[in-house]
């Protein structure tokens, strides 16, 4: 939206949406923004986005050190409210240290959102993978071992909205082609977990399996993530599908 068009909007949008606007500036690679670099990436007024990241900061929204914005503690705080993060992340949590642990690799909570997969947890250890998403960032569905642990539990109108969504090409090995897509899918409860080998990154393969909620419904996915050469899904596998079942049963308990 160009500035004249937030001028003429204002009194409709309201300041809610120029503060979700500001908010939505902010990812994994802007962590810290100028006000030119806000202005720039929400369409604001330069005036209208300094009037509304002050009134942020005043509110612990937003941080100003120096001349950069940030994320402010407050969010922070409001955040961990979130029921995704006090009941299914406290919960488990203890199975995705244990797995670590085990595996020595990366893991990952996820959840699904819209038609992405949110990230609701990492553990890395000592071997950081940076090209992985951070938590709180988003990830494919279609081309993640955490989205295709859940979607082969999903509804067939969850599917379809992921399948109609696009199915990007991050690698030369992603499957962008519904029917494979599919096919995929179907293999997945037989066994218990999910394989993405090279599809989101080159050289790194990740297994995940379900993580169900007290009705039976898959509420997420946890996953272990590592070099190609490291990950063997037949050994991985089980270990990853033991970890998340005992996950379900302390999820579904404190539900």
């Amino acid at each position: 939206m160009s500035p004249a068009e937030w001028d003429a909007a204002a009194p409709a949008a309201g300041g809610l949406d120029r503060a979700a606007a500001i908010l939505g500036a902010f990812d994994a690679a802007h962590r810290e923004l100028t006000l030119a670099a806000l202005v720039a990436r929400t369409g604001l007024p330069r005036s209208t986005a300094h009037r509304t990241a002050d009134r942020m900061i005043g509110l612990g929204w937003l941080d100003k050190p120096k001349d950069r914005y940030r994320i402010g503690n407050r969010l922070f705080e409001i955040a961990s409210l979130a029921p995704i993060r006090l009941q299914l992340r406290e919960a488990v949590l203890p199975f995705l240290q244990d797995l670590h642990s085990a595996t020595k690799h990366t893991v990952q909570l996820g959840v699904l959102d819209g038609a992405q997969i949110l990230v609701v947890e990492k553990i890395t250890g000592h071997r950081p993978m940076p090209m992985l998403s951070q938590t709180g960032g988003i990830i494919p569905t279609h081309c993640s071992a955490l989205g295709r642990a859940i979607l082969a539990y999903s509804d067939p109108a969850t599917i379809d909205a992921v399948l109609a969504a696009g199915l990007e090409r991050r690698t030369p090995r992603t499957l962008t082609d519904p029917v494979a897509v599919l096919r995929e899918l179907t293999a997945i409860p037989p066994r218990g977990w999910a394989v993405e080998r090279e599809e989101g990154n080159i050289g790194v393969s990740c297994v995940a399996a379900p993580i169900f909620g007290p009705l039976g419904d898959v509420a997420a996915a946890m996953s272990v993530t590592g070099p190609s050469s490291q990950i063997r899904p037949q050994a991985a596998g089980p270990a990853v599908r033991l970890a998340a079942a005992a996950a379900s049963r302390a999820y579904c308990a404190r539900r």
